[in-house]
C-alpha cells in the first residue's frame, strides 16, 4: 500500500498513523508517477484537484484552465489528500468511507 501526500500534512499524518504498514511518498519531495496521477484521475476526475488549497487561491484564473494533469505534474500540493493506492483500488482523502474501505 502506498500513501501519497505532504508530511505537513495533518490529515495525511493521520491516514499515516492508522496505516503502518502503507509506504509514504511526499508529493512535493518525491512527486507522483504520471501512470499513477493517470489513473487517480481516470477515477476522480477533477475531486483530485484541491480548490481549497493555498497553491490553488496563489494561481492566475489562466494557470487554473490548465489541463488538471499538467497542473499537478507541475504543483504537486495541489492534489487532494491523501491519495492512497492499495492494490489496484485507489482512495482519495480520509473520509470515513475510505477508513471502512481500508478496514481501519
Amino acid at each position: 500500500m502506498r500513501l501519497y501526500g505532504l508530511k505537513t500534512c495533518d490529515t495525511t499524518r493521520k491516514a499515516l498513523s492508522s496505516l503502518p504498514g502503507a509506504t509514504f511518498c511526499d508529493v512535493r519531495a518525491d512527486g507522483v508517477p504520471p501512470e499513477v496521477l493517470a489513473d487517480a484521475y481516470a477515477r476522480f476526475g477533477t475531486a483530485l484537484v484541491n480548490t481549497r488549497s493555498t497553491t490553488w487561491r496563489s494561481l492566475s484564473e489562466t494557470e487554473r484552465e490548465t489541463d488538471p494533469l499538467t497542473l499537478l505534474a507541475a504543483h504537486p500540493a495541489l492534489m487532494k489528500r491523501p491519495l492512497i493506492v492499495a492494490g489496484d483500488k485507489m482512495h482519495l482523502g480520509w473520509s470515513a468511507a475510505t477508513r471502512t474501505a481500508l478496514g481501519v
